[in-house]
C-alpha cells in the first residue's frame, strides 16, 4: 500500500506503508515502482521492515537485483531504518557507498528519506 506525499516544490514522493507485507522479490518492487511513477512519483520510501530478510543478506543478490531497478529506471529510494548496529562490514560498505551515491539512501527517519529525496 502506497502513501502519497507533496514536497512543496512541485514533486511527489511515494511511501510503502510499514504494515504492508514484506517486499521478497524484486517484482514486488516493480509494483510500487509503477504505481509511484503512475501517479508523478519521482522518489520511493520504503521501511526496512517491509524488505524481506534476504534483502539484508548481500549474498543472496537481492538487494543488488532490487537497486539496480531504481538505476535503470532513474527512481530515487531511501529505505528506512535503524542501520547503526549492522554487524557484517560488506553490508555497512553496501549502506555507506549507496548513500555517498545518492541514488538509493539508507536513513533513520522518514524525515531524512524526504530531506535526501528532495534535494
Amino acid at each position: 500500500m502506497l502513501r502519497f506525499h507533496s514536497t512543496g516544490n512541485g514533486a511527489t514522493m511515494a511511501e510503502v506503508l510499514p504494515e504492508t507485507a514484506p517486499i521478497t522479490s524484486p517484482e514486488d518492487l516493480l509494483d510500487f515502482m509503477a504505481d509511484a511513477g503512475y501517479n508523478g512519483s519521482t522518489g520511493l520510501i520504503i521501511h526496512s521492515a517491509t524488505l524481506g530478510s534476504d534483502f539484508f543478506d548481500l549474498k543472496t543478490g537481492l538487494a543488488g537485483e532490487i537497486l539496480q531497478k531504481f538505476s535503470n529506471y532513474r527512481m530515487r529510494l531511501a529505505i528506512v531504518g535503524d542501520f547503526t548496529n549492522i554487524k557484517s562490514k560488506a553490508l555497512r560498505d553496501f549502506i555507506r557507498e549507496s548513500n555517498t551515491r545518492g541514488t538509493i539512501n539508507f536513513v533513520g527517519s522518514p524525515e531524512e528519506a524526504f530531506a535526501r529525496l528532495t534535494k
